[in-house]
């Protein structure tokens, strides 16, 4: 990972980053003006998708905003302890490290970091990975077969085998496309030692999720069943370590 610090700004790039990518380039604005805007995701903000020159794939901007009652104080200002620990930074290691190793998540390619005294903000560019729609907006329309709850969480295990904690492992979180499921939005995210309590705190948080969503959408393809049937595959993968 290169670091170029002008000023308050600190640019953090992976590998896949091309030299020529400045703190421009952090702006929805800026793309907006070249047309090269290409959708965009809305939840509690948006999320952009970009198609930056000589690319053959988009890539996403997304900026990190406080939740909860923080966010009362301040919408998008954390407090600074140091470089290496802002959740930036943090993030795109964990993403460089997990995706050189070959586990299903996006592509990491920049952060960018800005200091305001004590305080800072940032941003994350990743690539997209195309073709694919998070678990929430397939279960709308689709169910998933037995061998697929069972692909999942057979997915699930491979990342805890590697300890890695997801600290926000819900539905949306989860894309699927290309015959695969992939981990997104690793904020806060970290490698632990492998360890029954934490991870059955992340499936616990998954299965509240899976019922949350099926509490707002009654004809969401999900079932105790379908649970049951990611377990297998979850307990199976946990075996190969």
């Amino acid at each position: 990972m290169r670091l170029r610090k002008s000023s308050a700004t600190t640019l953090a790039l992976a590998a896949a980053a091309p030299e020529s990518l400045t703190g421009e380039w952090f702006h929805s604005e800026y793309w907006q003006a070249q047309d090269r805007i290409s959708g965009s995701s809305f939840g509690r903000y948006t999320t952009w998708f970009f198609r930056p020159p000589q690319s053959q794939s988009d890539w996403v901007l997304r900026h990190y905003w406080r939740g909860g009652l923080m966010e009362k104080f301040s919408k998008d200002a954390y407090f600074y302890t140091g470089l290496e620990r802002t959740r930036a930074l943090a993030e795109l290691r964990l993403l460089e490290q997990l995706y050189s190793e070959g586990l299903p998540v996006p592509k990491p390619i920049a952060a960018r970091i800005i200091r305001k005294g004590l305080w800072y903000s940032a941003d994350i560019l990743i690539e997209r990975i195309e073709d694919c729609v998070d678990l929430v907006a397939f279960l709308e329309q689709h169910p998933m077969t037995a061998e697929q709850w069972c692909q999942l969480g057979s997915t699930l295990a491979r990342f805890h085998r590697r300890g890695v904690y997801h600290a926000d492992l819900n539905a949306k979180n989860i894309l699927i496309g290309n015959g695969e499921f992939y981990l997104i939005d690793f904020d806060r995210g970290e490698l632990r030692t492998p360890a029954s309590q934490w991870q059955q705190s992340n499936l616990d948080r998954l299965l509240r999720s899976f019922n949350k969503e099926k509490g707002k959408q009654a004809g969401l393809h999900f079932s105790p069943e379908n649970w049951q049937q990611l377990l297998a595959g979850y307990q199976a993968g946990m075996g190969q370590g």
